[in-house]
């Protein structure tokens, strides 16, 4: 059998822009889209920290080192610039698989910069508790 799995977690990044008249997708940083395990055009979720709304979509990239998180679309009606968002990705796995899984987080500052990346077990999030 198939589970969906997190595969990785953009923790707390804050908007940095939106542009409504465009046709969809969140722009990430590359720095953190590689940190991540995020690819040009895969599915992403998005969960906004400030306000709950939750959109499904897909990364598109930025300049490295740039800081940039930017809404594209009309999702851009349920972020402001400054929201606090997390930006997800799963991957199927199989069953026997599941022994070895760990997702990946990924952490930034202030301004959306890359500060350090930790890949979690489920006993290393049961130990943290």
């Amino acid at each position: 059998m198939q589970r969906i799995m997190l595969k990785s977690k953009i923790q707390e990044v804050r908007v940095t822009s939106k542009e409504i008249h465009y046709a969809g997708s969140l722009e990430i940083d590359k720095d953190l889209m590689d940190a991540a395990g995020i690819v040009f055009g895969e599915q992403i979720h998005v969960y906004n920290v400030t306000n709950g709304a939750r959109i499904i979509t897909y990364a598109i990239s930025a300049p490295k080192g740039s800081g940039v998180i930017s809404i594209k679309g009309a999702a851009g009606r349920l972020f402001e610039k400054g929201d606090v968002i997390l930006v997800l990705s799963f991957a199927n796995m199989e069953d026997e698989d599941l022994s070895n899984y760990s997702h990946r987080i990924i952490y930034v500052d202030e301004n959306n910069r890359l500060v350090r990346t930790e890949d979690r077990t489920e006993e290393e999030y049961l130990k943290s508790r």
